[in-house]
């Protein structure tokens, strides 16, 4: 029998085929659990938990109050990076990857079996918030891990592709839940969907869970932390290092994802699934279609995911990101008045037109980041930079979006925002030069400290 094909990794390491294709298994099943269990909630939020969790305030005001719980989860998302990103740079990616999935499994099962407002008071939404805040440790640690995994292990011409494994997990993850809460809607229709349909998507979490721990158990670790940890190269105190001399590119870098942040979140925060079923609001379809559309442009971003990595690998990843924002730009200007005709089918083309530039500024971000920032403290680079994008952008997207329509009465305020928030994305990515193909390994910590942001020599 005939060895498995190995290939010489930059860094002396070989790495079967065989040990990639694990690798790149393991980051899409494992952010896949992770984004369910985060999108889940979102969906619910956006269409249940006001009721649920916040209904004395008012129908208007609880819907706000119910967002702004998807929202601050972004904010414990830094600590969470803060947390990975130390632990990962001085112990390794992988145990970290195994902590972020069981905590994300637990907090979301905990939703599904919580009473609600009307059974135990205001202690049902401040138990809800806790449990939400703890979905966003987790995803703060776990996007870093998982991106380094895969890119670490990618052939050097191949990282965009390789990269994009955990990226597809957020609209796998989009795609489940929205099927789930979807088939909800049919075998618990009505009143039936409020009282008990609403929990099971919840409770599913148990089984994905176990599922996902148990494909990561079999990962190796990266092959660039083992050769820094077999040096004694670590870090000791990788986040000080990081702000100390790589601050601004943490800056710049977390500007680059907070436009797409911002647009994502419109139907992963729950915001699109709301106003368009909203019996009150201009629009008022039916909850089962509109999770159909919302899955249905799941696939279409899932897509354009994989190909705007594709393309990264090809053209580099700073011209994809320059072609994903004009991209972006230009469906967003009619996607309200798409939503607003009230058909679903005119819904879903809306959302597929926006999946083109969010592939495209989304299935290049786990190369390029990882291609910015030393290997030594690569994994708080990479998870803080996306976190703090994350609140940037999509924290409040679906709160400001709310607000905005209820003090204008129009949709064109949303639009305005999202625009503006592409075009500091745009910016951002033009001050960065495109850096794909660098050397990942620690032999080239010197050419990798020096700055990516165009006029600056060192950061």
């Amino acid at each position: 029998m005939s060895a498995p094909p190995r290939h010489p990794s930059e860094h002396g390491r070989h790495i079967t085929d065989r040990e990639r294709r694990r690798v790149v298994f393991a980051a899409v099943v494992g952010t896949t659990v992770e984004w369910y269990d985060f999108f889940i909630y979102a969906a619910a939020a956006g269409l249940v938990f006001g009721n649920l969790f916040f209904g004395p305030a008012g129908a208007g005001v609880a819907t706000i109050l119910s967002f702004l719980t998807v929202g601050i989860s972004f904010l414990f998302r830094p600590l969470g990076a803060f947390l990975a990103g130390h632990y990962g740079d001085r112990y390794g990616r992988r145990v970290v990857l195994m902590v972020t999935l069981v905590m994300m499994g637990v907090a979301t099962t905990l939703v599904g079996l919580l009473p609600t407002y009307g059974a135990i008071g205001i202690a049902a939404p401040i138990l809800l918030i806790f449990l939400r805040i703890l979905q966003g440790i987790s995803a703060g640690g776990e996007w870093g891990g998982a991106v380094l995994m895969a890119v670490e292990h990618a052939p050097d011409n191949k990282r965009g592709v390789y990269g994009a494994s955990p990226q597809v997990g957020v609209p796998l993850g989009l795609l489940l839940a929205s099927g789930v809460m979807a088939l909800m809607t049919i075998v618990a229709p009505g009143d039936a969907f409020e009282q008990w349909g609403w929990r099971v998507p919840f409770l599913l979490s148990v089984v994905l869970i176990l599922i996902g721990h148990y494909i990561r158990r079999r990962v190796e670790e990266s092959p660039v932390f083992l050769e820094i940890a077999e040096r004694k190269e670590q870090t000791k105190t990788p986040i000080v290092e990081l702000f100390r001399s790589h601050w601004k590119l943490v800056i710049v870098a977390a500007l680059v994802f907070a436009g797409n942040s911002a647009v994502g979140y419109m139907t992963t925060g729950g915001y699109i699934q709301n106003y368009a079923t909203n019996p009150d609001g201009p629009v008022g379809l039916d909850r089962g279609p509109v999770l159909w559309a919302v899955a249905g442009s799941a696939v279409s971003w899932l897509v354009f995911t994989w190909i705007g990595a594709w393309v990264s690998d090809r053209i580099g990843r700073r011209s994809t990101y320059l072609v994903g924002w004009l991209l972006l730009i230009a469906a967003l200007i009619p996607l309200f008045t798409l939503v607003n005709t009230g058909s679903v089918w005119v819904l879903l083309l809306g959302l597929v037109l926006t999946t083109i530039g969010l592939g495209f500024t989304y299935g290049p971000q786990a190369a390029l980041y990882a291609e910015l920032f030393p290997a030594s403290v690569r994994f708080s680079g990479v998870s803080i930079s996306y976190a703090i994008g994350a609140i940037v952008g999509g924290a409040f997207a679906p709160t400001i979006a709310a607000a905005l329509v209820r003090a204008t009465g129009t949709t064109t305020a949303v639009t305005i925002y999202l625009v503006v928030m592409v075009l500091c994305s745009l910016v951002a990515t033009a001050l960065l030069r495109d850096r794909s193909g660098i050397p990942l390994g620690p032999d080239h910590e010197r050419e990798q400290s020096v700055s990516p942001i165009r006029g600056l020599a060192q950061v």
